[in-house]
């Protein structure tokens, strides 16, 4: 198992500077991370650091509320395809799905999805803020919308990716979406059972400790 290549080496912190943007850049090329994760302020400045080597660049949208409106998150999207984004990690509205407003979560999705394509697109679903049920719900919009990837958390809010999350995204996606986890991953031993339990991709920052 190439652990490195399950990673999305991520720095998505608001005081990030230039430094820690090429720290983690070249810790990703060093390593072979499938991706780094950033910010959409810095995806034009990684792509000129990565375009030389095999690791892509995913960004955030709508993040991390996921409370922006649907034009914004287009908007948003396709500014950071154009800066050179390869992957794109879009926040659901969280408030419409506890509403019950599904044509709209849906909507949300499907415009980003039809206006980036071909790039993927993964849907945080901010799991620590849902119900069972709305969890259910949530995974059944995103295979409407034919999205790539299921994601469980930004790693902002009250907590991460648990193995119970995992195992009932992939109850409800089964082989049709992938699964990415991410929020509160330190360990190689936590990582090791979201993948055992269906997580296809791992969003972390403490990336290098996992796969030492």
């Amino acid at each position: 198992m190439e652990l490195n290549k399950y990673i999305d080496h991520t720095n998505l912190k608001a005081d990030a500077r230039k430094e820690d943007i090429i720290k983690l850049c070249n810790e990703a090329k060093t390593y072979h991370f499938k991706t780094v994760c950033l910010n959409p302020y810095w995806v034009k400045f990684a792509s000129e650091l990565l375009k030389d080597s095999d690791v892509e660049i995913c960004t955030v949208i709508g993040f991390p509320l996921g409370a922006t409106t649907t034009a914004t998150k287009v908007f948003e999207a396709c500014d950071a395809i154009d800066n050179g984004a390869n992957e794109i990690d879009m926040v659901i509205n969280i408030g419409a799905l506890k509403d019950k407003d599904y044509p709209y979560v849906l909507d949300d999705i499907k415009k980003v999805v039809v206006n980036v394509a071909p790039c993927l697109v993964k849907v945080i679903i901010e799991t620590c803020l849902l119900t069972k049920e709305e969890i259910i719900k949530a995974c059944e919009i995103c295979l409407k919308a034919q999205v790539a990837f299921v994601k469980t958390s930004t790693g902002f809010s009250t907590g991460g990716a648990t193995v119970e999350d995992i195992k009932l995204i992939k109850e409800v996606v089964q082989n049709k979406v992938l699964i990415k986890a991410s929020g509160g991953i330190r360990t190689k031993e936590k990582m090791l059972a979201l993948i055992e339990a269906g997580a296809n991709r791992i969003g972390a920052s403490a990336s290098v400790d996992l796969i030492k």
